[in-house]
């Protein structure tokens, strides 16, 4: 089975959908974690639109990466530059895989704005995690 770390700065939206996503489509293959080099907190709204799609996000928890020293990751994905750039030393010969998603949650505009904006976001999201997964477990 492969383990998947999905690493975002804040765990509180776009690698949390992704977990949702890899999750999905990678069942019983893989056990896959997320984190963050920062902890902000699950975001509403990412369990809102995650939601829409049939995908259950309200029971993750937002972590930090130093939760996860000691497990071995086949893959680390991180899912924004800022988390690319600034991520700690995690010692791992995990594979690395690098997709800068927008992020909805610094959208600023009327409600139907930033429902579309997390709306955009998810479904590259679910798309790139689908993909991922397809080649990679």
């Amino acid at each position: 089975m492969k383990n998947i770390l999905v690493l975002c700065t804040g765990n509180s939206c776009r690698s949390q959908m992704a977990e949702g996503y890899l999750r999905y489509f990678g069942g019983d293959r893989v056990n896959i974690y997320s984190a963050g080099i920062e902890t902000h907190g699950l975001n509403k709204m990412a369990v809102k639109i995650m939601h829409e799609d049939a995908i259950d996000i309200s029971g993750h928890t937002s972590n930090h990466i130093d939760e996860y020293q000691k497990i071995h990751f086949d893959y680390i994905l991180t899912v924004c530059d800022h988390a690319k750039e600034n991520c700690p030393y995690f010692p791992s010969d995990a594979q690395r895989f690098h997709h800068n998603f927008s992020d909805p949650s610094k959208l600023k505009g009327d409600a139907e704005d930033i429902h579309q904006a997390f709306e955009n976001t998810r479904n590259e999201i679910k798309d790139y995690a689908k993909s991922f997964i397809e080649i990679n477990a």
